[in-house]
């Protein structure tokens, strides 16, 4: 069965943002010459690395509301900045926007079940980024 991630994408201000800090990632080159990957870097290696693998995405929450998706590609052990052992979370860099969601603060990441992630925005509506607090309240009016 599959899972997901979540993960707050702290310092963010909106999916737009996101796309640019990615697009500069993956124009660093790494040690060995060859492009950065995308990645999130993090102390333990997940135990539900099957189900992860299984079609899984890591969905970020921007500014208290669960806004964009990626999905996972891998994961490797390496070494933390501090040198302790960590692993780094692989995804694709293609972001696919979701349907706003509120989501509370937590350290970490943490396991999404497939049950309750938002859907992915509707084709024609990824480009108006409204405000997340402003654009689920449409969305409870039934406007959006």
């Amino acid at each position: 069965m599959t899972v997901h991630l979540i993960k707050l994408s702290v310092g963010v201000e909106d999916v737009g943002h996101l796309a640019r800090l990615q697009k500069e990632r993956l124009k660093q080159v790494g040690k060995r010459g060859k492009p950065r990957a995308l990645w999130h870097f993090t102390r333990h290696m997940p135990k539900r690395v099957d189900e992860l693998m299984d079609g899984g995405s890591i969905y970020w929450v921007i500014k208290g509301f669960v806004r964009a998706r990626q999905r996972l590609i891998g994961f490797e052990p390496g070494t933390r900045p501090d040198g302790s052992p960590g692993v780094a979370i692989l995804f694709d860099p293609k972001l696919v926007r979701t349907v706003p969601r509120s989501f509370r603060a937590f350290q970490g990441w943490r396991y999404f079940k497939t049950e309750d992630v938002p859907p992915d925005m509707p084709k024609g509506t990824e480009s108006a980024e409204l405000p997340a607090e402003m654009e689920a309240e449409l969305r409870n009016l039934g406007l959006l």
